[in-house]
């Protein structure tokens, strides 16, 4: 007979159960543990989607209980979906996914993070930026149709949903946005692509105008070992040695085994924009296609990874939309991806309020709303929304770029005029064994130097005898540009090869009492690099002839920006912005991936201002 205490504690119909000794051994690990408890405010769904070859893609689903009619807002990452969407193991929906989910989620969407095919847990095999199907993929499946095949399966498949889809993403995940605009499936009815990759060669993650982008091999390391690359086994020293010592960059990928990573080999092999290059461009693949799903496209104005995707693919598909209603542009006070985190300050640099949060309430959520909800809300999305820095105030415009372009010239003792000046020159060694660095040494190109080295005080380099800095006086009124200024530099090397960078940069006040840590302050506004041998064409390099003078005309970042009354704007010109970028040897070589040591040597660039050869950057400027 139970004695009356444990009949007490039974619950009726419940038999009583000898339990294990405490002194049993047993294995105490157990297979799983759902860590979301019925109190949870959320439902989180793991579901293996189907394509059209048979892989499934690992894809989960959340989203606030009791939604009903709820539209789709789907990423897919080359991130770790499980890891977005279990932030912490809160119960509370807007704890476990991403800050920028909050909005979304609170006003019951449903959010879905998908892994693409073949990392994490998602089945297939992963391809860097998989190639639309053609001549770069012979398989019958993209991201383009398991984008497809995911919304076909969601909308079929999750009853809360009202059967639209949005979907969005910064960086591979603003890659992975775009690719669903070509043959989108008819329920995807907004895109709101984040700094996306689109197109690696011109201007996005692996080279700028030629000149190849070495933080990349981290990048890749992490990206394509199934077990975790991490990244490369340099230690923790100081950056610009590390590369400066292995050499060229394949030798430095040589030295730490790189040469094994198929992505790695492929971008050492295709070091001009060929036809391997081109045909991967997202905006001209987009070009030839009519849009149909609205879009916007966003962008940080101090993007050191991706600023040149989002403007390119604006350019491109802008002429579609002579009603301004399909296709916007977004450019804000950002780094890479700020635009999803809080966004108050960016380095030294401080906004009215949280820039972040304002966008994705005031205008993003907004533009999903009225194309993804039942009965939705009228649209009145702006054509193109900017953040003007300098006077910290967003701004809405009806195209892009919005201001005139305006050439400020280089002048004699190193001044600069808006005028067009006499002829003359000035001239500097550039010595490829003492590179300019892009930021103060030892250099980390990880963590918030790397995300903040756009907006580093410039006073580092400004001095050196391989930098020419030319300044205007203190400017008596603002000068507003909007637009991408427009770099054309009339230069001559005693090489066969050089790289010239041009840098536009606010020159603040030496005095500031409203905030000292910016006295003096040399804040870049726009830096970018020419590789010298693509003066006559990006897919045609050649040598150039010693002496003679070329126009290098490039473009540097979009940005809206003023200049204020009391501050100088400066124009720096260098040939080395080191490691960021890889050594030109400044002499001919094939192919600048396999330089040997023999190859570096020093040049003298000269730069011409004036006459018949005028140096100067073209601002676009708003008439305010």
């Amino acid at each position: 007979m139970l004695a009356p205490l444990a009949l007490a504690l039974l619950a009726p119909g419940v038999a009583a159960q000898t339990a294990p000794s405490s002194d049993t051994m047993l294995n105490e690990q157990v297979k799983d543990y759902d860590w979301v408890r019925p109190q949870a405010d959320f439902v989180r769904k793991v579901v293996m989607i189907p394509t059209r070859d048979g892989t499934k893609l690992y894809t989960v689903i959340v989203h606030r209980k009791g939604v009903t009619d709820a539209p789709i807002l789907l990423s897919r990452t080359p991130y770790d979906a499980a890891k977005a969407t279990s932030r912490s193991r809160s119960q509370k929906i807007e704890e476990i996914l991403p800050i920028a989910d909050a909005e979304f989620v609170n006003d019951g969407y449903i959010r879905v993070y998908q892994d693409v095919r073949g990392l994490h847990g998602s089945e297939g095999d992963y391809v860097m930026t998989r190639p639309l199907r053609g001549p770069l993929n012979a398989t019958e499946v993209d991201h383009a149709t398991d984008a497809y095949d995911t919304i076909d399966w969601l909308v079929k498949n999750v009853k809360e949903s009202n059967g639209k889809v949005g979907i969005t993403g910064s960086s591979y995940l603003g890659f992975t946005s775009l690719m669903a605009l070509v043959d989108p499936h008819p329920a995807l009815k907004a895109a709101v692509p984040q700094s996306p990759m689109v197109d690696g060669w011109m201007g996005d993650d692996w080279f700028h105008n030629g000149a190849f982008r070495t933080f990349g091999f981290d990048y890749d390391l992490g990206q394509t070992v199934k077990n975790g690359g991490g990244s490369v086994p340099k230690g923790n020293g100081d950056e610009y040695t590390a590369y400066l010592e292995a050499g060229s960059a394949m030798d430095y990928a040589a030295a730490y085994g790189l040469l094994d990573l198929p992505v790695v080999r492929k971008v050492l092999e295709h070091p001009s924009y060929d036809a391997w290059w081109q045909s991967q461009a997202l905006d001209k693949l987009l070009a030839e296609r009519k849009l149909t799903v609205p879009t916007m496209l966003v962008v940080g104005q101090w993007d050191q990874e991706d600023s040149y995707g989002a403007p390119a693919v604006y350019r491109a598909l802008e002429k579609q939309d002579a009603a301004n209603d399909m296709l916007s542009l977004v450019i804000g006070p950002w780094r890479h991806s700020q635009v999803n985190y809080e966004a108050r300050e960016l380095g030294p640099l401080k906004w009215e309020g949280d820039t972040g949060l304002q966008f994705r309430t005031r205008w993003m959520k907004p533009f999903l709303d009225c194309h993804l909800k039942t009965n939705a809300p009228a649209c009145d999305t702006p054509p193109v929304l900017t953040y003007a820095t300098g006077d910290q105030r967003w701004e809405v415009s009806r195209e892009w770029p919005a201001g005139t372009l305006t050439p400020l010239y280089l002048d004699k003792g190193f001044g600069l005029s808006w005028a067009k000046p006499a002829a003359g020159s000035d001239s500097y060694v550039s010595d490829p064994a003492k590179p300019v660095p892009f930021l103060p040494r030892p250099i980390h190109m990880q963590g918030d130097e790397w995300r903040t080295w756009l907006v580093q005080d410039q006073r580092f380099v400004d001095g050196r005898t391989d930098v020419l800095s030319y300044s205007t006086g203190v400017l008596d009124k603002p000068v507003h540009i909007m637009g991408a200024p427009k770099v054309d530099l009339r230069a001559a090397t005693s090489g066969r090869d050089s790289d010239f960078v041009v840098k536009l940069i606010d020159v603040y006040p030496e005095e500031n009492t409203a905030d000292p840590k910016m006295a003096g302050y040399q804040l870049g506004i726009g830096i970018e690099i020419f590789r010298g041998r693509y003066v006559n064409g990006f897919s045609t390099p050649a040598p150039l002839e010693p002496g003679k003078t070329y126009a290098f005309q490039w473009s540097l970042p979009n940005v809206d920006h003023v200049f204020l009354p009391g501050h100088k704007i400066m124009i720096q010109v260098q040939s080395s912005l080191f490691p960021l970028y890889d050594r030109n040897p400044q002499t001919w070589v094939p192919s600048i991936m396999s330089a040997k040591p023999a190859d570096y040597a020093n040049a003298t660039e000269t730069i011409r201002r004036g006459g018949d050869a005028p140096s100067a950057v073209w601002l676009p400027i708003a008439q305010d």
